[in-house]
């Protein structure tokens, strides 16, 4: 019992949908379904396709209940099932719904940063910082953009970033090394 309570709410609740406590599974999915959206969107560039991916993502972990053992926390566990789902994605190749996600920004709402009362021209300047911004970001190889979005958006340590990508966390920060080197260089121009 005392190795229970140290086990984290998350994976407690992944315990309960094992035991086949639907009500459990809904907390998570409701707990989590906004963050991996986000980040399967930031991935594939494609607001529909991530709705897809993410509903294959709770699906998958629904019917991997069954098996289910809190070695890790249960994030990294969730987000190595969409990460891997979201390279599938890319790797099969969906370009022409991923440049029109792009040309007619199909984003999630919310993934702006609000200015406080900003002038239309501090908002147009905005926007289109942050467009090309992601942009940037879109165009890094699938493990360093997948890294980059695990550290700077869901705010992941380095651990289980690692655990995520299945590398060791040396690897890890040189990935991450070369991914911010090059947004660097693509985004030199913004900085003042």
């Amino acid at each position: 019992m005392a190795a229970v309570a140290a086990i984290e709410p998350d994976a407690k609740l992944m315990l309960r949908v094992k035991e086949g406590d639907a009500a459990s599974f809904e907390v998570l999915l409701e707990r989590h379904r906004t963050a991996v959206v986000h980040f399967l969107y930031r991935m594939v560039q494609s607001q529909a396709v991530a709705e897809e991916l993410a509903q294959e993502v709770f699906l998958r972990v629904y019917r991997a209940r069954a098996s289910y053992e809190p070695t890790a926390k249960f994030t990294t566990w969730l987000f190595r099932i969409a990460l891997h789902l979201a390279l599938n994605t890319l790797r099969d190749g969906r370009p022409e719904k991923w440049q029109e996600s792009l040309d007619g920004n199909d984003g999630p709402a919310g993934l702006d940063i609000p200015d406080r009362n900003p002038t239309i021209e501090q908002e147009l300047l905005h926007r289109a910082k942050l467009d090309e911004v992601r942009r940037a970001i879109a165009a890094l190889p699938p493990k360093q953009r997948a890294a980059v979005l695990m550290h700077k958006y869901e705010e992941m340590d380095y651990a289980q970033i690692a655990r995520v990508l299945n590398c060791s966390e040396s690897a890890l920060k040189s990935l991450l090394f070369r991914a911010y080197e090059t947004l660097r260089a693509r985004l030199a121009h913004m900085a003042y």
